[in-house]
C-alpha cells in the first residue's frame, strides 16, 4: 500500500520527456499510483529517477481497442496528465471532452510550453525558448555579458512541473467538493512568468534595472554573488541585510570605511573587485570553516558528486541511494502522512497485466 497525503489518488501519465514525468514523480511521491502510458516496450532504466515509483503499461495510443482499455482505464482514475501539443489528445481520442463523458470527476492536467492556445501554441520550443519570451532569461547573466540558461530549472521544472502539480492539486480538492473535475492548461510561458513576480514589481518601482548585473540580486552587489577561492573552488554570499554584511566584513577582517556604503551602487564594482582579491587568498573549505552556520548567508559552492555528501544534506537525508542510484530524496515534507520513494523506475510496459488486474479493467 503507497503512503503519502495522496495515497488513494489514482494517476494515468502519458509518457513524455522532462517536466511532464517529474510532475508524474511529485504525485508518486507523496503516495499516488500514478500508471505511465507508455506505446514502445523498449525502454527503462533505473537512471530514469523521475520514472520513480511510477506502473507501466504498453498501449497502442493508434488502435482502437488500446484507445477503448485506455478509456476504461481513465473512468477510474482521479487525474489524467499529458504533454503532448494542442489537439493531439483531441485527435487520439482521448481530448477532456471525451474522457469527461465516462468520467465527470475528472482532473486532467495538460502541460505545454505556449500554452493550449494563443499565436505560438502548436510551435516546437524548448525551456530557453519559454523563458525567453518571459523577460526571465534576459534577467538572468553578468554584467555585459550575454543572458545565461539556467539548465531547464525555470522553465520545464518550475514554471511547468510544479506549477502542474499545484494545479492538479487544487483542482482535486475542488472536486471533492463539487463532484465536477476541469482541465489544468499549464504552460511554461505562464509559470516562468509568475516566478518573475516580484521582479516584475522591482521593475514597477524603479528599483530594478533592466541591464543584467546591475542589480541586488542578480550579482550586481558585491555582498551577493559567487567568489572563485584559493583553490579554484567557489563560495556563494548573500549578505543583504546590515547586520549580516557586518558580519561578513567582521569575518573578512575588512576595516576599510569605504565598505560601510553598502548601498552605494555606484561603489558596488570596486567593492567586488576587492572582494574577488580576498576570497583567493583562502580555499573554500578554510571559508567554510569560518563563515559557515553563520548569520553572513554564506554556502559553498558544492558539484553534484559533493552535495550528497555534506553534512546538512546527510543529517535531512535530502539525497538517498535508491537501487544503486544517488538521487534527491522527496520534497517536501510532511509530519503526518509523510511522503516516500515509492519504488524503482518502471521497465515500459513491465506492470500492463498487473494494472489491469488492479484497475479491475
Amino acid at each position: 500500500m503507497k503512503k503519502g497525503p495522496l495515497s488513494g489518488v489514482k494517476v494515468i501519465e502519458f509518457a513524455g520527456i522532462g517536466p511532464g514525468p517529474f510532475c508524474g514523480m511529485l504525485l508518486s511521491d507523496m503516495g499516488a499510483d500514478v500508471i505511465r502510458v507508455d506505446r514502445d516496450e523498449k525502454g527503462g532504466s533505473k537512471h530514469d529517477i523521475s520514472g520513480r515509483g511510477k506502473r507501466s503499461i504498453k498501449l497502442n495510443l493508434k488502435n482502437s481497442e488500446d484507445i477503448n482499455t485506455c478509456l476504461r482505464l481513465i473512468e477510474k482514475a482521479d487525474i489524467i496528465q499529458e504533454g503532448f501539443r494542442p489537439g493531439v489528445m483531441e485527435r487520439l481520442g482521448l481530448g477532456p471532452d471525451e474522457c469527461f463523458k465516462v468520467n465527470k470527476g475528472l482532473i486532467y492536467g495538460r502541460m505545454t510550453g505556449w500554452g493550449q492556445y494563443g499565436s505560438l501554441a502548436q510551435a516546437a520550443g524548448h525551456d530557453i525558448n519559454y523563458i525567453a519570451l518571459t523577460g526571465a532569461l534576459h534577467s538572468i547573466g553578468r554584467k555585459n555579458e550575454k543572458p545565461v540558461a539556467p539548465l531547464n530549472l525555470v522553465g520545464d521544472f518550475g514554471g511547468g512541473a510544479l506549477y502542474l502539480a499545484l494545479g492538479i492539486v487544487a483542482a482535486l480538492y475542488e472536486s471533492r467538493n463539487s463532484g465536477e473535475g476541469q482541465v489544468v492548461d499549464c504552460a511554461m510561458t505562464d509559470g516562468s512568468a509568475s516566478l518573475m513576480t516580484m521582479f516584475y514589481g522591482f521593475i514597477s518601482s524603479g528599483i530594478w534595472k533592466e541591464g543584467r548585473g546591475e542589480n541586488l540580486l542578480d550579482t550586481g552587489a558585491h555582498f551577493y554573488d559567487v567568489y572563485e577561492t584559493k583553490d579554484k573552488k567557489f563560495i556563494s554570499i548573500g549578505s543583504i541585510e546590515p547586520q549580516f554584511y557586518a558580519l561578513l566584513l567582521k569575518k573578512l577582517e575588512i576595516k576599510d570605511d569605504i565598505f560601510l556604503k553598502q548601498m552605494n551602487k555606484g561603489l558596488w564594482s570596486e567593492l567586488k573587485d576587492k572582494f574577488v582579491l580576498k576570497f583567493k587568498t583562502k580555499t573554500r573549505d578554510e571559508w567554510s570553516n569560518i563563515m559557515e552556520g553563520t548569520d553572513i548567508c554564506f554556502g559553498p559552492v558544492l558539484s553534484m558528486e559533493e552535495a550528497p555528501y555534506h553534512p546538512h544534506n546527510k543529517e535531512r537525508k535530502t539525497f538517498v541511494k535508491e537501487n544503486g542510484v544517488m538521487q534527491p530524496n522527496v520534497a517536501p515534507r510532511f509530519s503526518r502522512t509523510p511522503s516516500k520513494i515509492q519504488g524503482p523506475p518502471p521497465f515500459n510496459g513491465s506492470d500492463t497485466d498487473e494494472i489491469l488486474f488492479d484497475w479491475g479493467v
